[in-house]
Parts: structure tokens; C-alpha cells; sequence
């Protein structure tokens, strides 16, 4: 339907094209006459052939290119943005948009853009054109450009180098993640989309946020934090969704309390469902998924989606299949293991006398990465930290002992 669709509407090339044939015989048409008909006679055609004319035609006609058409990228658009920058020569309101955003490299070279409102001559087989940029922000009924939702600047240090995991688990994640990145041909030939996505769960303070930005620092990709609690309705989320590019992340945290439906409506009369949406639209776990299942993986190559949550049980099992979270990752708390690697990493240390006590306590008592990291930074003296650390932990001991005495108790 939408290749059809297609085929029937001439393309800009095709309209400037019959737009030159019929210029060309106007002037055929004006030879002719200037050559039979006397000055007189053929003054008096032209100008009631004008005059009867320039009530339908206008000399000038513009072409309105807007970014989205019905949630999707528009293609002329994009065209548009690889074409303009060509002519920067040619802008004639003396204005230069420059940016940078290496701020790893301050010596990089600066790109080159188009301003808001700038006007660029152009022409086209010697019909001349002139291509403005306007802004959706401006107070202007025709809207030729709408703002992008662009990723945000990443800088985050962590990588797989530094981050505290348990080993296994995270060369398992790094051979999964270059299989991934070196699959196009594999993805191509078995019919699917090149997109992996991932499940990060666990308690609040056990490093998924952190594992994102090794994720990306990994695959040299771009972030897309969606906050989806500002989405407020599915055909918003399918227009912020499409803005998205190649080789990036798209990020959702905390979908459990994220405000769209972690689970299915319930199952209610279709009468009722439809009076419900009218009158309290929002982002549904449907929604998102048909549209990750369908017009997003078709348009877009090489993506991640990370979903993180602190209960993956309130989530919907839809959510949970293959081919939409492939990998499910489990963000405990601190184990031995976890522990050294932090310790080495605050402490500089990779022995201590504390070690196996500690490492005992780790056995018996729950505690977050974050909470480890959080004693550890209170010193750079090992014995001093370390010391502090236990008593945290011996604090969080006893607490649980005492909660747990008190259910009994109340059981009793």
C-alpha cells in the first residue's frame, strides 16, 4: 500500500522538470507570434492571454517539506539535509551556523549548518529556487522544519574495564554484544531486524545504570534516555520514537513505575476500553510494543533497547519474550567478588586483612554495590574504610534480625 502509494506521486524532479517543458513552450509560443502577427495584434493576444491567465497561475510557487509525515521520517526531508549543506555559499542572509560537540577533542573541526530562517539560492535546469529553514518554534502557520529529539552528549567513564561485575557474566554480555555488532549479514539472511534488546532488573543501587554506560562506551553507540512518563500517548511515542538514528540505545529506565502499563488492560468489554482511552489517553505496553516489533525495526539497523526495572515480576510476559528482550540480566547485590573490584578501584587495593571477614559478612548480608561504594569513599585510607565498612554492614545485620524477630512475633 505504501509502495503504491508512492508510485502515483510524481517526484520534485518529475514536477520541475513539466515546469521547464511548459516555460519552453511559452517561448516557442512567443516566437511565434512575434514573427507572423503584426506589433498590434499580437500586443492585444498577449495581453489578454495574460490577463486572463495570471488569475490562476502564480510565478512563484513554494514546496512545503515538512520532517514528519504521519510518524515517520520524511525521505525528501532528509535529502534536503544531505543536499543544502552543499551550498552554504549561497545562503544569502549572511549567517553561518557552527557547533561542536567533541568534548573529548577541543581541536576537532566545527560543523557547519543552516541557520533558522536562512535563505539559500539555488536553481534548478535554470529555474531559480530559494529553500528557507523555518522552525515549528516560530509563529509561522506553514511549519517547513520541526526540532529533532537528538541523543544526548555521553561522557559517562564507566567501562567494562572498571565496572564491578561479576566476571562470567560480563564476558558472556561483551561476546553477546560484539556477535550482535558484527551480525549484520547473519540478521539479513535469517529475515530479522539488526536490533538486540536487553533487561536489566534487580534492586535500586546495583549498577544498571552503570552497565548502560559500558554498553555504550562498548559499542561506541549514542544514548536515547526516554522518559517515557512525558509521553502522553502512544502516536507521541511513535513520532519520538522514528527521530532516533543507526548504531544507538534506546534507553527506558524504571519500567515498572513508569507510568505506561506494565501489564495488559484488563480484559474489559471494547466498549469500555475505547471509553477509557478517549478519556485518559496514555502510552500502553501495546503500543509500544507493536510499534518496536513493527514500523521501528523495519526502519531502523543496529540498535539496542535496554529496558531496566526493580520488580521484572510486574512486568507483562509479553514484554519479556525473545525477540524483544533477548537477554535478561540480573543486577544482584554485592557479592565477594563484586566487593574486591570495588576495593580495588577506591582503595587501590587488592589484599587487606579485612578481606575475608568481609567478604564472610557479604554471605549473610544484603547490600547494594552503591552502598559499598558509598562506605569505601568516606576515606582513602584502607584500614579506616574498611573498619567502616564492617560496621555498616554488622548496622544492616542487626536491623534485618530485628525485623525479622519482630514478623515472627507478630506470626506467632
Amino acid at each position: 500500500m505504501v509502495s503504491s502509494f508512492f508510485t502515483k506521486i510524481p517526484s520534485l524532479s518529475a514536477i520541475f522538470s513539466i515546469y521547464t517543458s511548459l516555460s519552453a513552450f511559452t517561448i516557442v509560443f512567443r516566437t511565434i507570434l512575434h514573427e507572423i502577427l503584426p506589433a498590434k495584434i499580437r500586443h492585444f493576444i498577449v495581453s489578454k492571454f495574460t490577463d486572463y491567465f495570471s488569475s490562476y497561475f502564480n510565478p512563484n510557487f513554494t514546496f512545503i517539506i515538512e520532517e514528519q509525515s504521519d510518524y515517520v521520517t520524511n525521505q525528501t526531508f532528509r535529502a534536503a539535509q544531505v543536499y543544502l549543506p552543499t551550498l552554504l555559499t549561497r545562503i544569502s542572509t549572511g549567517s553561518l551556523l557552527v557547533s561542536s560537540s567533541n568534548l573529548k577533542d577541543p581541536m576537532a573541526k566545527p560543523k557547519f549548518g543552516i541557520p533558522v530562517k536562512a535563505k539559500i539560492t539555488d536553481d534548478f535546469e535554470g529555474i531559480p529556487l530559494e529553500w528557507t529553514l523555518l522552525s515549528d518554534r516560530d509563529n509561522n502557520p506553514h511549519q517547513k522544519y520541526q526540532k529533532r529529539w537528538e541523543s544526548a552528549i555521553f561522557q559517562h567513564h564507566t567501562t567494562f574495564e572498571t565496572l564491578a561485575m561479576e566476571p562470567e557474566l560480563k564476558n558472556t554480555l561483551i561476546r553477546d554484544l560484539d556477535a550482535f555488532s558484527s551480525g549484520k549479514d547473519f540478521y539479513k539472511s535469517v529475515g530479522r531486524a539488526w536490533k538486540r534488546g536487553y533487561l536489566l532488573y534487580g534492586p535500586p543501587g546495583t549498577g544498571k545504570s552503570s552497565l548502560v554506560a559500558a554498553i555504550a562506551n562498548h559499542m561506541n553507540f549514542n544514548i536515547y534516555d526516554l522518559q517515557i512518563q512525558s509521553v502522553k500517548h502512544d502516536e507521541m511515542l511513535r513520532q519520538i520514537l522514528t527521530m532516533t538514528e543507526n548504531r544507538s540505545i534506546l534507553l527506558m529506565e524504571d519500567l515498572d513505575c513508569s507510568g505506561a502499563d506494565a501489564r495488559d488492560e484488563d480484559k474489559e468489554d471494547d466498549e469500555n476500553q475505547d471509553m477509557k482511552k478517549k478519556k485518559d489517553p496514555k502510552v500502553t505496553l501495546s503500543g509500544l510494543l507493536n510499534f518496536v516489533d513493527g514500523l521501528w525495526s523495519s526502519c531502523v539497523e543496529e540498535r539496542i533497547i535496554i529496558f531496566t526495572t526493580n520488580h521484572k515480576e510486574k512486568l507483562d510476559p509479553a514484554l519479556l519474550r525473545p525477540g524483544r528482550m533477548d537477554v535478561h540480566i540480573l543486577m544482584d547485590y554485592c557479592t565477594p567478588v563484586v566487593f574486591k573490584k570495588l576495593a580495588a578501584l577506591y582503595l587501590e587495593t587488592e589484599d587487606h586483612n579485612l578481606f575475608e571477614p568481609l567478604e564472610k559478612m557479604f554471605l549473610e548480608v544484603k547490600a547494594t554495590p552503591a552502598e559499598i561504594t558509598e562506605q569505601l569513599m568516606a576515606s582513602k585510607n584502607p584500614d579506616v574504610a574498611l573498619k567502616g565498612l564492617i560496621e555498616f554492614l554488622e548496622r544492616k545485620k542487626m536491623t534485618k534480625e530485628s525485623v525479622d524477630f519482630d514478623i515472627k512475633e507478630a506470626e506467632a
